[in-house]
Parts: C-alpha cells; sequence; structure tokens
C-alpha cells in the first residue's frame, strides 16, 4: 500500500488519518429544520433537487400553486446553502489536511468530536433535499441523480464518523462539506434558470388591471375585475389597460396588444372592434362591451396554453430519462467495481472509498435531467411572447420534419373579406377624370356613394379607396335599393353602384371583355352608372394579404412545398395560386373531404396543414402538425397543434426555424451531458492514478456543475429570428 505521503504526491485527498483508542461524544439528535422538502416527479421532467422544477402548476397562474413552491424550495436551497457554508469555515479550519497544507496547527481536546458534530449538521441539513430524494427514488425503484448523491455523501458521512469513534483508518469530513455546499449551489442555480424560464408565465398574469370603470345606470364606478359579468359596460379611458375581453361600443383609439399577440404596431379599434384584456389604449376613450369573464378570457387561454405546452412530454425527454436512468446504474456499478479494483490492488478503504464515491458525484445525471425540460421552458416562453402558442409538445418537434405546408385559402392566405381586386374604366361610353386617372376617379365616386351603405360589399369598396389613398366626398340624398345597389349625389352628380342584375333589369347592355373574364373568374363585379349610364366597374374578391407571398416564398426557400386548399371555385383558386406561385392548389373541396386531400398528400410528404381552426377542423386534425391561424379570441384549440395567434401566415416559418433550433438545442444538450460522462467516468475512477492525475469527490462535484451550468447556459441561449 502506498503511504500517506505518496498519496499526497500524486495529488489525491485521502482523508486525514485519525488516531483510534479515544471516546466519542455523548449521542445527540441534532435538529436539521426547514422541513422536509420531499421531491414529486412530474411527467416528462427529471427531478433536480429533490424535486422536479421545470414548470409552473397545471393551471397555475403566474407564482400560484407549483410556481409558489418552486419560489419556496428556491428559497430552502439559498438558506440551505449560506447556513451549509457558514458551517463550512469551521470544519475546514479543524481538518487535519487542511491545516497541513496551509501551515497552521489547531487541535484542542474534543476538536474531532466538534468537527464530528459541525459535520453531521452540514450532513443532515445541508444535505436533506439528497437525502429525502434518495429514499423516495429507491421506494419508487427509479434509481437516479438524488441516488447517487445521497449515496456519496452517505458513504463519506458514515465512514468517517465511524473513525471518528474508534476504527482504524482516515477521515474526510472537509471533502463531505464541500461536496454538499457544491451540489445546493447547483442545485440553487439550476432552479433559477428553470423559474426564469417560465417567468414569462408570471409577467403574463400581472398584465391585467385590478379595477374597471363600470358604467351603471349612466354613472362610472370602480369595480374589481372578478366581479364584471358578460354585456357589462367598461369605459377604458386613454392610456388605460383594458380590463377585459368584449366588444368596442362606442369610441375611437388605437391599442397596443404587443405583449399579448406580439403585433408591433397599434391596433386601430372602433366600434364593432374586439379587444384583449390586458392590452394598452392609446389616444382616445373607449366603451367596451363585456364578452368574456375569468377562465374563457384570451389570456388565461394563453397561460394555460404555455403552461400546458411546457409540462406535455417531449419525446427527446423520454430518450433523456432513459439515459438518466442507465447512467445512474452504470454510475453505481463502476463505483462499486471502482472500490472493489482499488482494494484488490492494495489501496487503503479510504482511498477505494474516495474513488468510489468521486465516481458517483461526478457521474451524477443532472445535465442530463435538465437538458430537455429547460430548453422545453424556454422556447415555449419564446414562442409564446412571440404570440406562437404551443399546445401540443410532440407535434411541435414534428414541425421541424415538415416537407410540405397546405393554406388554407379564405382568411389564411387571403383577408377573408371583400376587397377590391380591379378597377375598369368603361372608356368610349363614360370616361371621366383626366387621362390616366380614370381608374381612380371610379373608385372615388363609388366608394363616396358605398361610405353611407353597410352591405359587405360596400365595405369592401370603401376599403379599395383607403388602401390606395384615395379620398371621398359626402354623399347626398343617398338611398339605398336591396337587392340592387345605392343611389345618391356625389359632386352634384346622380350616380348609382349597381349590381348586374340591375344592369339587366333595366335593360342597360354592356360587352366588355374585361367585365366578363373578371366575372368568369369568380369575382362579384359591380358597376358605377351616372344618369344609367356606365361610367366603370368594380371586380371584388378576396384579396390576398400582402404578407402571404412573404410567407410561401420564405418557406420555398426552405425547400418546402407549399400548396392551397379551398372550397372556392377553380378559377379563384387558379388566380390566388398563381399570384402567390404555390406549387399546387386543390379547389371546389368540401369540409369534410379537406381531410382526405391532406391524407393524399401525406403519401408524399410529411404535412402541416395552416387554416382558421374551425371549418378546418378535420384537416387539422388530419395533418402532421394542425396550425391554427386566427386573431386573438377566435382562436379554435380543440384540434390545432400550434396557435398563431396574428392572422400572419409568416408565422409558420417562425414556427419551422423555432423547432429546429430547439431540437438542435435539446440535441446538443443531450451530447454535452453524455459524452461529459464517457469522459469524467474513467477519470474520477483513477484510471491516470499513476500518472499524477487523481479527483477529489469536491472536484468532481464542481465538474459535473458545470456541466449543468453548461447546458443550463446552452438552453437560455435559445433566441428567434
Amino acid at each position: 500500500m502506498a503511504s500517506e505521503d505518496e498519496s499526497q504526491e500524486m495529488g489525491g485527498t485521502f482523508g486525514e488519518e485519525m488516531p483510534s483508542g479515544h471516546g466519542g461524544p455523548k449521542e445527540g439528535h441534532l435538529a436539521h429544520g426547514g422541513g422536509d422538502h420531499k421531491p414529486h416527479k412530474e411527467e416528462g421532467h427529471s427531478d433536480h433537487g429533490g424535486g422536479g422544477h421545470g414548470t409552473p402548476e397545471k393551471g397555475g397562474r403566474g407564482g400560484h400553486g407549483k410556481g409558489d413552491h418552486h419560489a419556496a424550495m428556491l428559497q430552502d436551497f439559498k438558506r440551505r446553502l449560506f447556513v451549509s457554508l457558514l458551517i463550512t469555515v469551521p470544519v475546514l479550519a479543524l481538518s487535519p489536511m487542511i491545516q497541513t497544507f496551509f501551515g497552521f496547527d489547531l487541535v484542542f481536546p474534543g476538536s474531532f468530536y466538534l468537527l464530528f458534530a459541525l459535520s453531521s449538521l452540514v450532513y443532515f441539513y445541508g444535505g436533506w433535499p439528497f437525502l429525502t430524494g434518495l429514499k423516495r427514488e429507491l421506494s419508487e425503484r427509479e434509481p437516479g441523480m438524488m441516488t447517487l448523491i445521497g449515496v456519496a455523501i452517505s458513504v463519506a458521512y458514515f465512514y468517517s464518523s465511524a473513525v471518528v469513534f474508534g476504527l482504524a483508518g482516515k477521515f474526510f469530513f472537509w471533502e463531505l462539506v464541500t461536496l454538499v455546499d457544491i451540489m445546493l449551489l447547483g442545485h440553487w442555480v439550476e432552479m433559477r434558470s428553470v423559474m426564469g424560464a417560465s417567468r414569462a408565465l408570471e409577467e403574463l398574469a400581472k398584465v391585467m388591471p385590478s379595477e374597471a370603470h363600470l358604467i351603471r345606470d349612466g354613472q362610472v364606478e370602480e369595480v374589481e375585475i372578478a366581479s364584471l359579468k358578460k354585456g357589462d359596460r367598461v369605459m377604458v379611458r386613454p392610456g388605460e389597460k383594458v380590463p377585459v375581453d368584449g366588444t368596442v361600443l362606442e369610441g375611437k383609439s388605437s391599442v397596443n396588444e404587443s405583449l399579448l399577440t406580439g403585433e408591433s404596431k397599434p391596433v386601430g379599434k372602433m366600434e364593432g372592434s374586439r379587444v384583449i384584456g390586458g392590452s394598452m389604449n392609446g389616444e382616445g376613450s373607449l366603451v367596451v362591451e363585456v364578452g368574456k369573464t375569468g377562465k374563457e378570457t384570451y389570456l388565461s387561454t394563453v397561460i394555460a396554453l404555455v403552461t400546458s405546452a411546457q409540462e406535455s412530454r417531449s419525446k427527446t425527454q423520454d430518450l433523456a430519462n432513459r439515459a438518466a436512468f442507465f447512467l445512474t446504474v452504470i454510475a453505481l456499478s463502476v463505483g462499486a467495481i471502482t472500490f472493489a479494483a482499488w482494494i484488490y490492488y492494495g489501496r487503503d478503504v479510504v482511498f477505494a472509498i474516495e474513488r468510489g464515491v468521486t465516481v458517483m458525484v461526478i457521474t451524477c445525471p443532472h445535465a442530463l435531467g435538465l437538458a430537455i425540460p429547460l430548453v422545453v421552458a424556454v422556447s415555449t416562453s419564446l414562442a409564446a411572447k412571440s404570440g406562437l402558442l404551443i399546445r401540443e409538445r410532440q407535434s411541435f418537434e414534428r414541425a421541424r420534419e415538415i416537407e410540405a405546408v397546405v393554406f388554407d385559402k379564405t382568411g389564411t392566405l387571403t383577408r377573408g373579406e371583400f376587397g377590391v381586386t380591379e378597377v375598369i374604366p368603361l372608356v368610349g361610353v363614360g370616361e371621366v377624370g383626366k387621362e390616366g386617372e380614370a381608374e381612380m376617379e371610379v373608385l372615388r365616386l363609388a366608394a363616396s356613394l358605398e361610405a353611407s351603405s353597410e352591405h359587405s360589399i360596400a365595405r369592401g369598396v370603401v376599403k379599395g379607396a383607403e388602401d390606395r389613398g384615395i379620398s371621398t366626398a359626402p354623399a347626398d340624398e343617398f338611398q339605398s335599393m336591396p337587392g340592387k345597389g345605392v343611389l345618391g349625389v356625389v359632386d352634384g352628380r346622380r350616380l348609382k353602384v349597381v349590381s348586374p342584375g340591375y344592369l339587366e333589369g333595366a335593360g342597360i347592355e354592356l360587352d366588355d371583355e374585361r367585365v366578363r373574364a373578371a366575372e368568369e373568374g369568380g369575382k362579384t363585379v359591380v358597376f358605377l352608372l351616372e344618369d344609367e349610364t356606365p361610367l366603370g366597374a368594380l371586380a371584388l374578391g378576396d384579396s390576398v394579404r400582402p404578407e402571404s407571398k412573404e410567407a410561401v416564398e420564405r418557406l420555398k426557400s426552405m425547400g418546402l412545398k407549399c400548396m392551397m386548399l379551398t372550397g372556392d371555385n377553380r378559377y379563384v383558386a387558379e388566380e390566388v395560386s398563381r399570384d402567390l406561385g404555390l406549387d399546387e392548389f386543390f379547389a371546389e373541396v368540401l369540409p369534410h373531404q379537406k381531410a382526405e386531400k391532406i391524407r393524399e398528400v401525406q403519401e408524399r410528404y410529411t404535412v402541416a396543414m395552416v387554416g382558421d381552426g374551425v371549418n378546418d377542423a378535420p384537416a387539422l386534425a388530419q395533418a402532421d402538425v394542425g396550425i391554427a391561424i386566427g386573431a386573438g379570441t377566435d382562436v379554435a384549440v380543440e384540434t390545432a397543434d400550434i396557435i398563431l395567434v396574428r392572422n400572419d401566415p409568416r408565422d409558420v416559418v417562425t414556427i419551422i426555424r423555432l423547432s429546429k433550433k430547439t431540437y438542435s438545442k435539446m440535441f446538443g444538450n443531450l451530447l454535452w451531458a453524455t459524452g461529459y460522462n464517457a469522459f469524467a467516468i474513467p477519470l474520477a475512477a483513477g484510471v491516470l492514478y499513476s500518472y499524477g492525475i487523481l479527483l477529489s469527490p469536491a472536484l468532481g462535484a464542481v465538474l459535473m456543475s458545470m456541466s449543468t451550468v453548461i447546458v443550463a447556459v446552452n438552453a437560455k441561449l435559445l433566441k428567434m429570428d
């Protein structure tokens, strides 16, 4: 056997030699307060620090439920850490090895018993989370990192205690306390990281104001939001937060919804507009009718979805859990083999125990347990901040494999409302305006007349003028002709905007190839008349969103096929497809046939279906990844896997990219967490002992904690474009 001097020369810290035959202190039970924070298992999460603390309680709200539990655990770990650190100072001062190393002497009658008492306090108080974790894992027959840590500190403690009470040998209490300190520090840092990743939920919960201005019997009174009911009317003054989800009854303003939907620009609100609770009102006052309260509100839905997504099981997490289990078994086995091997080769028991303990400490699958849950928490919170709500975790992970994206047309690629697609001046029949300005003049006159109508076609004409920056004039003597059109006087001219049926009934013949082509293309055509003379025609259709073209271009640049699925006629579908540059389209498909079409595409590709989440429900459910696109409160969450809060198809690109980046982070974390152990286990066992390289348990804990920090930092670096 090597002498103590040889051991020190080889760089090992093997404990201190203890003379036998000295009396022991009176037995006493050490109080170790702080309570039994027994860890609990969560689906899809490994246990860290005496419990799975990856996400808030399902159904909880911003720091309540499990959020409060995790906050309490965080404070408990912090308290145990600082108490243990304070006790560590005298333990180090009383340890003969430390005294020898620093060249001082602090030995007095009973000093070893005091050293034992102080170390016992650290073992029971500081090590309590690991000891309870050890008990739970063994009772559930699922040994994990708590088992490794608990066994390591227990072997060190009880062997050293036996030496204090007469067993010939050495002890290493200072290594025990520093190991506990480092493990507590690692768990505390880890818990802070995980809680920080989910803090977006707490911020969302703080968005809602606590009071509202209720309008009752013509008077405004301050009431608690919880007391509001559907149908109540509330006033929202300039600069205040909107207290509820509802509909604007009076007023006009712009509302900042960026925190809730990710929409960077303030959204204009007027009578009939919907508002979301928690958004910030701008310059005008609004009177809002309460539409939803409590758990029905958009904000509550967002919090529930984010919480559910963070807690939902990941396929990659299943792999990590299996790897952690096998790694634990390997660590315990290798630790035992290491102990037996060093005894076999003639080393003393203390040296062999230290090698076994170091193997178990350095092999703790701590980083492996954190690798996936932290990435899940970060990616889900990151998506929620940008208005991307992940409802089904495994589908989100499949999004990186998407090969084809199938879009619904109406309300997804198009606005879902009438818009002016073409203005046709009828040259030679009724020219108006200056040369080159005929189209604008026809649209100006028609919009001026239609501005007084509430018909959907009329709104489309008016919006067409607004989009082109055309100012309208007031209309006098306005009249509606049900089923035929409208009439009135604009700029002193008696005008009508009428349907093709009116022309036919009035015997007005019109033969224009452009008008005929528009009608054959599925467009709705109305005519501007002056004294029964056609001045022009306006073709209206469901206009394509400006952002749709960019979305398709970006998806195709990623190598994905872009398709469209619509119940509209073939001519309309062909025009939209050609305008956007789609690879394929399916037209005149009834709602119950959409799922069948998706199945056909799935025979060739991995498919994502993007629709409004209502009429497209069967197709959304059939697709490999169902993505509902819709504004705020109308999002259909029953069948979609992922919900895009904004009516912006470009967010499909963001989801796919985030899925790829998330998987990359998960894979990188798993690679590091497992690869690290492949290097660390042999080193901890002492294979390089002959070269003077030997790790103490405390140094092993430092290396293990470093791997955990690396995994945590890697997850936090996940960013969106």
